[in-house]
């Protein structure tokens, strides 16, 4: 069994090992025993395997790999096992394909992740998408143990049914994207919200202490899913209803250099989060690509939320200068 909050470990990049290391013990000394990084989180499975390895046998660990291949799939697992110190894999996730692989191809991904669990090196399967529709056809399959998908207080109804399909097939979902990507600024209220389904563990990106500190007291003492927690939740998707950029960074790379993962949302992080930070030289020059993009469309047709990235960049660079105006 999992702790019914997990460590969402894709933060901890940006920390040094000693800062990771505390970190991660913090968490692990205070109950929390999921743990999930992926392949392409640069130096995360590193720090994990660092800080936890002594603990294994007590933790549970999910990865993820980009494989489409059995080779390459396997190339990941065994480097993923030697970063993390450890000789087997609690959930390997398929992570972020566009459809779901033949299950009958011999040198195809799913069939490799048969043969790993055959060999002991991971004990079950996993899928990760920000495709509903990808999600709800690896639910249905049977062929997969847990789905991670973005949920959180304001996830549509249609992607809320995830939770439901999943129970049908006695699947774990795993919830990334928590508190949207920082746009929830009140993680209390996304916190009571998961909480109510008993299938879900959600995994908080946690990359400073104090954040840490946030979810073990809301473990210590969770709140409840009361009228005055839902009017909060109300007011966030109110301010936040319509078409806004998740961050799942499916449009990525840019072929012009736009970040578009924040410059699409400039406008709610600076409503919603200290927005200091984003006026620095550094973070004008960046929102300043904006004006050399070439409507070459592949963000727009990338996006899982079917979002039109173009029009959302250049709004969001009118009011984005507005603002930097405005402050001096």
């Amino acid at each position: 069994m999992v702790s019914r909050s997990g460590f969402g470990a894709l933060p901890i990049q940006r920390i040094t090992l000693e800062e990771s290391t505390k970190l991660l013990r913090r968490a692990f000394d205070n109950g929390i025993n999921f743990f999930d990084t992926a392949r392409a989180y640069t130096d995360s499975e590193a720090k994990l395997g660092a800080a936890l390895a002594d603990v294994r046998r007590d933790i549970i660990i999910a990865t993820k790999t980009f494989a489409q291949d059995r080779e390459t799939l396997f190339q990941h697992l065994e480097t993923s096992m030697a970063e993390l110190k450890t000789d087997y894999i609690d959930i390997l996730q398929l992570h972020t394909p566009a459809r779901l692989p033949d299950v009958e191809d011999r040198n195809g991904a799913y069939q490799a992740l048969l043969e790993a669990r055959q060999k002991g090196m991971i004990r079950f399967i996993g899928l990760s998408n920000h495709r509903l529709d990808v999600a709800l056809a690896a639910a249905a399959s049977g062929r997969y143990d847990t789905i991670q998908f973005p949920l959180n207080s304001l996830s549509t109804a249609k992607d809320l049914n995830l939770i439901a399909e999943c129970r049908k097939k006695d699947l774990g979902v795993i919830a990334m994207k928590g508190l949207s990507g920082g746009l929830i600024t009140r993680p209390t209220s996304s916190f009571a919200f998961l909480r109510q389904f008993d299938n879900l563990v959600p995994i908080w990106g946690i990359q400073q202490e104090w954040e840490l500190d946030e979810f073990i007291a809301l473990e210590k003492n969770p709140p409840v899913l009361d009228e005055t927690m839902w009017q909060t939740i109300q007011q966030d998707r109110e301010e936040l209803g319509g078409s806004f950029c998740r961050a799942c960074g499916y449009c990525m790379p840019c072929p012009v250099g736009i970040p578009i993962r924040n410059a699409a949302r400039m406008s709610l992080l600076l409503a919603r989060a200290p927005y200091q930070k984003f006026l620095t030289d550094e973070y004008k020059a960046q929102m300043a690509l904006i004006e050399n993009c070439q409507e070459c469309g592949e963000c727009r047709e990338k996006c899982p939320y079917e979002l039109d990235t173009p029009s959302l960049l250049k709004e969001n660079l009118k009011i984005y200068r507005e603002f930097c105006e405005k402050m001096g």
